[in-house]
């Protein structure tokens, strides 16, 4: 298990790589890899996102679901990597990775993680645009995503 929420962009492809070799040490035979990417509004004009989050508390938070996705389903490995401060369009916001010795599981703990991240995680999200800063709100849709686990 890792978890890390850092300020520094990091290389999605090593991560990847790396991942896939631990798992593939751990006796893995399926990896599922997800990356959250900073979207420009449509029409363009979104100069920027800025993260906030309490450190110590969202680690642990973080800890906790991974903890309950290994208890859900039969996980050799999993990755949780979060940025926060301030981010441009398409900088990579985050990632996820699951490794299991059968896809359905990988699949199933990934998706879930994500729904947990987009939905509950503290993190709190700042646009930044023309007009100034409005915070990001929750979204109906992800909160009907988290509710299927």
């Amino acid at each position: 298990m890792v978890v890390r929420v850092q300020q520094a962009a990091f290389d999605y492809g090593q991560e990847c790589a790396a991942f896939a070799s631990t798992a593939a040490q751990a006796h893995a035979g399926a990896v599922v890899t997800f990356a959250g990417i900073v979207r420009d509004w449509p029409g363009g004009g979104l100069q920027g996102m800025e993260i906030e989050h309490y450190p110590g508390m969202t680690e642990r938070a973080l800890a906790a679901i991974e903890a309950e996705a290994r208890q859900r389903w039969a996980l050799q490995e999993v990755l949780i990597v979060h940025r926060h401060g301030q981010l441009a369009p398409g900088d990579i916001i985050m990632m996820v990775a699951t490794a299991s010795a059968h896809r359905a599981d990988a699949f199933d703990a990934a998706a879930f993680l994500m729904d947990y991240l987009k939905s509950r995680a503290p993190f709190w999200k700042k646009e930044i645009g023309p007009e100034g800063a409005q915070w990001v709100e929750a979204r109906e849709t992800d909160e009907e995503a988290l509710r299927r686990w």
